[in-house]
């Protein structure tokens, strides 16, 4: 496999330079080395509670994320340890970035505040695991969601009902508690689960469509029939996978019948 504190009562987020102080903290910190005479000006924007609020509120997701990592990775090696068998083969993670925030915000007509934030926006914290076969895909859910301080609050199986696009992924919105400053807090992660062959029609898909967004939105025959292919690829790729799920399991049962213990 590759590899709470309470949060401060703030002011809203919605004013234009509460936002682009948390958009350009790095620009504005560089900003006090470099441009002396603004220093001062710079520095009180830099410390309004604001932000410090919205550093915090990051805090909590990142623990969050860190808690579900680990999660995973003991699951994994449990896996090896147990039955030979790792059915992880990468866990990948990711927080939002302040700018995806405040367009995600703005663009379901969420207040733009730090309890709009973690009301609303459930995808903040994100972790993503590729798992070696599909069967792999549901056994890691189920020994995710067997433990006693994780609970789902949402399941999307676009495994079994993949999207228009031929998408396919197992998505779950967990919470987990998190322990920042003395204090317990129940934090939201998206966690995404899906095949190696899933994710390598996921990460090129998603490269054609955000490097080239205005054209596959467009509705020309020509994108149609990208569009269409891009379906037929999903398809093939599935069916890879089912093929080697039943693979994998045949090699299973020929090894089982010898009484050879297959690592794999």
């Amino acid at each position: 496999m590759q590899h709470s504190g309470g949060i401060p009562t703030a002011g809203p987020l919605h004013d234009e330079w509460t936002w682009r102080i948390v958009l350009n903290e790095t620009i504005v910190e560089a900003t006090l080395v470099e441009e002396e005479a603004a220093q001062s000006f710079d520095i009180q924007l830099v410390e309004r509670p604001e932000l410090h609020a919205f550093k915090v509120l990051m805090a909590e997701y990142k623990a969050a994320i860190r808690e579900i990592t680990t999660k995973f990775e003991n699951l994994d090696e449990d896996a090896q340890i147990r039955l030979g068998h790792s059915p992880i083969h990468a866990i990948t993670s990711r927080l939002k970035t302040p700018e995806s925030l405040y367009e995600k915000l703005g663009r379901k007509g969420f207040p733009a505040t730090l309890e709009g934030i973690r009301k609303n926006i459930f995808d903040v914290a994100g972790v993503r695991v590729v798992c070696n076969y599909l069967e792999d895909v549901y056994t890691v859910e189920n020994q995710l969601l067997s433990q006693r301080d994780v609970k789902l609050l949402q399941r999307k199986d676009y495994i079994e009902n993949p999207k228009e696009s031929g998408y396919r992924s197992l998505h779950l919105v967990v919470s987990v508690p998190v322990y920042l400053n003395g204090v317990s807090r129940e934090v939201v992660v998206e966690v995404q689960l899906r095949t190696i062959a899933m994710d390598f029609w996921s990460s090129l898909e998603h490269a054609l469509r955000y490097k080239n967004q205005w054209v596959l939105d467009s509705q020309s025959p020509a994108l149609n029939d990208i569009r269409g292919r891009l379906r037929e690829c999903a398809e093939r790729i599935s069916a890879i996978d089912q093929d080697m799920q039943h693979i994998q399991d045949d090699i299973a049962a020929l090894m089982d019948e010898q009484g050879i213990k297959w690592e794999h």
